[in-house]
């Protein structure tokens, strides 16, 4: 399905904005009524996740791979479900391990284009 193939393009994106530490396409990419509840149990908002990204808490990796288990629609909501696998640097918690995750990511349409509107992310595995 075309729209299939339209998301998994723009999570590719996503990826590679993120593993180029691409700040302004990243952030290019988010509805500005974003919510997600992260990695580490805290619910945020755009604003707070851009802060962590400025910070180079999180998204300052020197790996990052996205697998897509399932594209599926509702209305005019895309839902995303994989996992990623990525290596934070610098920083950001963990360094230097090797971090597993699982995801669900909610995209809605507007007249910009697809915007990431909420996000869940578990992790699953990290390793030395």
């Amino acid at each position: 399905m075309l729209a299939d193939s339209e998301i998994i393009a723009i999570e590719n994106k996503r990826g590679e904005a993120i593993l180029n530490r691409d700040l302004p396409l990243f952030y290019s990419f988010f509805a500005d009524e974003f919510v997600a509840t992260n990695p580490y149990n805290k619910v945020v908002d755009k604003e707070q996740i851009f802060e962590i990204f400025k910070k180079g808490l999180a998204g300052d990796v020197s790996d990052f791979k996205i697998e897509i288990d399932k594209v599926f629609f509702v209305k005019e909501v895309a839902i995303v479900m994989g996992q990623e696998t990525l290596t934070p640097r610098g920083a950001a918690l963990h360094a230097g391990k090797t971090i597993k995750r699982r995801f669900t990511n909610v995209w809605i349409k507007d007249e910009e284009g697809w915007k990431i509107t909420a996000r869940q992310a578990s992790v699953t595995r990290d390793e030395e």
